[in-house]
């Protein structure tokens, strides 16, 4: 087997979200504005706190992001859903790209805390996960914890984040 990447560039996310990078019918991101990151900084199969893999991305803020003009208008912050959605998607890529086959969904989260914000005047916010268990058998799903920080200060942290992979006949 050839080795994996173990980070990935803005246009590489692009591909993925094409459906390029994993092939017809396998996990995508979305693409932009609903990718939440620019670049993932490193991913391995066997790091982490648990030992079961690690993925670290960044997005880069700038006051003229799409959901600065909308939420809300005067008070522009980040919605928290956001930064929950970037981390399902690292979970998804995640098992993509350790190879498995089929279609991402977000199948729940244990527990989420906010402690903190993206506002405009935020330079760059850091998503890590902890993978906790992937599964790879007749059942697809990875589960990990996540963290998001704010120019290196925590501000959300997810635990039990699963994401599950599905033949498109099972999505119906």
């Amino acid at each position: 087997m050839t080795e994996r990447p173990s980070s990935f560039s803005y246009e590489d996310l692009l591909s993925c979200g094409r459906g390029d990078m994993f092939g017809p019918g396998n996990a995508q991101l979305p693409a932009p504005p609903m990718l939440m990151f620019d670049r993932i900084v490193q991913i391995s199969e066997t790091g982490g706190s648990h030992g079961k893999g690690y993925i670290e991305a960044e997005l880069d803020i700038n006051p003229d992001l799409w959901f600065f003009a909308c939420h809300f208008i005067g008070d522009p912050v980040m919605p928290g859903c956001l930064g929950l959605d970037a981390m399902w998607q690292l979970v998804g890529f995640f098992l993509g790209w350790k190879g498995n086959p089929g279609r991402g969904r977000a199948l729940g989260v244990g527990e989420v805390k906010f402690t903190g914000q993206v506002t405009p005047d935020v330079k760059k916010v850091t998503y890590k996960i902890d993978m906790k268990r992937v599964m790879s058998g007749k059942l697809i799903m990875g589960i990990g914890d996540g963290v998001v920080e704010a120019d290196g200060k925590l501000i959300y942290q997810a635990s039990g984040l699963r994401v599950g992979l599905f033949d498109a006949r099972e999505l119906g």
